[in-house]
């Protein structure tokens, strides 16, 4: 595997990160962290069931089975370590919400510092900071 396969799928997994969180798929958020680790404003959460049990914890879910949100990821720069078979990511997120008495808003803004390795020919979160430095109304988001 050369580095250009680490540039593609370390973008390809923040992605689809964002893209499970938007529908509501917790267990397939917890399963990007089998080998990993999820670190934001609470304790750390490792591994799959730990990072599922957190999100169900946490965020709350409508009629529909999602958090009504858009998880908004860019200015991606990705750092791959072939030979240790690492990589090192940063990224900014933007998280919109809307319902039907919320009109669309973002509600959170700020960073992703992710690291990931290669496990045998795939590449996988080993630990992802969350940094939020802008909040707004989370209150139809996360759990008090």
């Amino acid at each position: 595997m050369d580095a250009a396969a680490g540039t593609t799928a370390v973008p390809n997994l923040i992605a689809r990160y964002a893209e499970l969180v938007d529908a509501g798929d917790f267990a397939g958020v917890g399963a990007l962290f089998a080998g990993g680790v999820f670190v934001g404003s609470g304790a750390p959460a490792e591994g799959s069931e730990a990072v599922e049990r957190m999100l169900r914890d946490t965020v709350i879910l409508y009629e529909d089975g999602t958090p009504r949100t858009h998880h908004a990821v860019t200015n991606i720069a990705v750092e791959v370590d072939e030979e240790a078979g690492t990589a090192a990511a940063r990224s900014r997120v933007t998280v919109f919400q809307a319902l039907p008495e919320l009109p669309l808003q973002p509600i959170a803004a700020g960073r992703y510092e992710d690291r990931f390795e290669r496990r045998g020919e795939r590449w996988e979160f080993a630990e992802r900071r969350v940094r939020i430095h802008l909040v707004g109304d989370v209150s139809r988001h996360l759990r008090a």
